[in-house]
């Protein structure tokens, strides 16, 4: 059986945690799908296309990873359309495991199929986050250390269309 797994995430923006997860994904799946999904809870700072785009982008070295977008469906309903048995995540804390074991449960009763496979995040990257990292473009500061080159390009043409 071919080792197909999907990493769901708004990725908004994709970090360099986010890349480390996917490229240490590669090497563990015959087959990861990125897929770029909606996050109800969370303002988006980049549009769904933009997102897809600034991903594909980024892991376009990767020959086994595909990226995806999707904003209806639940990830175990995209997963079984994907042809995925896993579930990739990644894990920064012990906060971050708390709230991940719930999803993972939750995901179980769902698709008792489906297993959730936890990374934990390299130490380099433990303290990022997307919401961290927009806080701190709100007001100017540099973030590009902790982004992926295309998305630091992306965030360059942005504030060039807002100061037209």
């Amino acid at each position: 059986m071919k080792k197909i797994a999907l990493f769901p995430g708004s990725f908004d923006p994709l970090t360099m945690g986010h890349l480390d997860t996917i490229e240490r994904g590669a090497k563990l799946f015959d087959e990861l799908i990125v897929g770029v999904f909606l996050n109800t809870s969370k303002k988006s700072y980049f549009t769904a296309s933009e997102k897809l785009a600034i991903v594909k982008r980024s892991v376009a070295h990767l020959p086994n990873v595909k990226v995806i977008g999707q904003e209806q469906k639940l990830t175990v309903e995209v997963a079984k359309e994907c042809g995925a048995h896993f579930l990739l995540r990644g894990i920064r804390s012990v906060k971050d495991y708390e709230y991940e074991k719930d999803i993972a449960t939750m995901n179980h009763h769902l698709a008792p199929d489906l297993e959730s496979v936890f990374l934990l995040a390299s130490p380099q990257y433990s303290h990022i986050s997307s919401s961290i990292l927009k806080e701190v473009m709100a007001f100017s500061g540099d973030v590009a250390d902790y982004l992926p080159q295309p998305v630091c390009e992306a965030l360059e043409k942005k504030r060039d269309q807002d100061e037209k």
